[in-house]
């Protein structure tokens, strides 16, 4: 056996910017073996050359997380490459910022059949190959906002709710099967996100809290993908935001309308 069929296999959805880019670069710089998806070959093409020259390989599949069978497609990919799926990084999503009741339906659309359909066609895809070979690891990307009263951003909120919701269910009804699922809890980061997002795009109110360099949220998604942990977050203040969305949920709501609206 080669030594790139020792190392792990790793699957990264929305690989083509961001945390998903940054990712599959220090995985393949550790030696694994990288399948990152995106919907843009162009985008997919500039991390490949950016993955050369590293101890494990990187193969860029163009595939959207919104349709059950390219991800199906993702996989059977990997397993024809390298024979088996050791992780899977589910970190494709898209913000919305506005006016929930105003908001376009295909602008919604669009965020629930990424962020939560995406999600579901990742790990239903991935789940049967980790079986098959004796477990595995499920990170999936969710936000400090999962638990926000998030007026102007409610539906990015509802989504990466549905996701950590789903991750602990999914830790105890994998469990048997040796997977593990964690999901990682991203507060601010220093990428294209906000500018991308849809409804009303550009800068909140608020620089508070500032933004994290987009490798530090890149490492931590790394040390998920070998943590036992049920869910992570990075920064001291992203955990202090999660628990006043806690205990004092209603003045962090109002101070959430102030900065997105």
């Amino acid at each position: 056996m080669s030594q790139a069929a020792k190392n792990r296999v790793v699957i990264i959805t929305g690989a083509s910017s961001g945390i998903g880019h940054a990712t599959a670069l220090q995985c393949v710089a550790r030696g694994d073996n990288v399948i990152g998806t995106a919907r843009r070959a162009d985008k997919l093409d500039v991390l490949a050359r950016a993955a050369e020259g590293h101890d494990g390989t990187f193969v860029p599949v163009v595939a959207d997380v919104r349709s059950e069978e390219s991800m199906q497609a993702v996989v059977a990919e990997a397993m024809a490459h390298f024979g088996r799926v050791d992780v899977l990084v589910a970190n494709a999503g898209i913000g919305h910022r506005g006016s929930l009741i105003d908001a376009g339906w295909d602008d919604l659309e669009a965020l629930l059949r990424t962020n939560i359909d995406g999600v579901l066609h990742s790990v239903r895809a991935v789940v049967p190959a980790m079986r098959a070979g004796g477990g595995g690891q499920i990170v999936i990307i969710s936000s400090v906002v999962y638990n926000l009263v998030a007026p102007y951003t409610a539906i990015y909120a509802a989504s990466k709710a549905f996701v950590s919701s789903l991750a602990q269910s999914l830790r105890l009804e994998l469990e048997a099967d040796g997977v593990h699922v964690v999901d990682v809890l991203v507060g601010r980061v220093e990428t294209e996100f906000n500018a991308k997002r849809l409804g009303k795009g550009g800068r909140t109110a608020s620089s508070f809290p500032s933004a994290m360099p987009v490798e530090r949220a890149a490492e931590a998604v790394m040390r998920a993908t070998y943590t036992r942990r049920r869910s992570l977050a990075i920064r001291w203040i992203d955990r202090l935001i999660m628990l006043g969305n806690r205990i004092v949920p209603d003045f962090i709501g109002r101070k959430a309308r102030k900065q997105y609206r």
